[in-house]
């Protein structure tokens, strides 16, 4: 969406490695107007898709998630990166391996949160090699939940992540593709 293209290339700073920065508006610091913006989109592409549960991975999707649940009147669920003590009963796990922090961590969910009767909606704000979103994929499996979509706020093209899901039948809905990031800071969106 040009909306969030535009953002990005105002506000977005490329650093060495393919990382793109947007934590001044998306995902450390956020711009709630742009967020609004994004549920909407969301929901606009997926409004009678039958949702019943936004489904994230803490931390940076949940701002995304509620965003979109408020136009839905859905709940959120975020997958958490470690099992606290404050989870009960029983619950989903995966492994997730971070591109950004180079690491595995395993995602957990309660189970009386998830279900066969759930249709789901993933979201994040990132989208690269996909491993984020194979959990989120995992745990829904788990739970026999339908997943409708995958909305990705900013999904790096030059990156297998949103091919391969797409080959495998799921409907992803980027907001803004990024098809090429130079060092100097330049930009190339992908053309609908």
């Amino acid at each position: 969406m040009k909306f969030l293209e535009d953002r990005i290339r105002r506000d977005g700073q490329v650093r060495p490695g393919n990382i793109l920065k947007v934590d001044s508006f998306l995902n450390h610091q956020i711009d709630v107007d742009l967020l609004d913006q994004i549920g909407k989109a969301f929901y606009d592409e997926y409004k009678d898709a039958g949702i019943t549960r936004i489904l994230t991975i803490e931390a940076s999707g949940i701002a995304i998630g509620c965003a979109a649940a408020r136009y839905f009147h859905v709940p959120v669920v975020f997958a958490k990166k470690a099992k606290s003590r404050n989870i009960d009963g029983d619950v989903y796990t995966s492994t997730v391996h971070s591109f950004t922090y180079g690491k595995d961590y395993q995602i957990t969910l309660s189970k009386k949160y998830l279900g066969p009767d759930d249709t789901v909606l993933l979201v994040d704000d990132f989208l690269a090699v996909g491993k984020a979103m194979r959990g989120l994929l995992d745990v829904c499996g788990q739970a026999g939940a339908k997943v409708a979509g995958i909305g990705i706020c900013i999904e790096k093209g030059f990156q297998e992540g949103g091919k391969i899901l797409r080959s495998e039948g799921y409907k992803v809905t980027s907001l803004a593709i990024v098809d090429h990031m130079t060092d100097d800071g330049q930009i190339t969106f992908r053309e609908e």
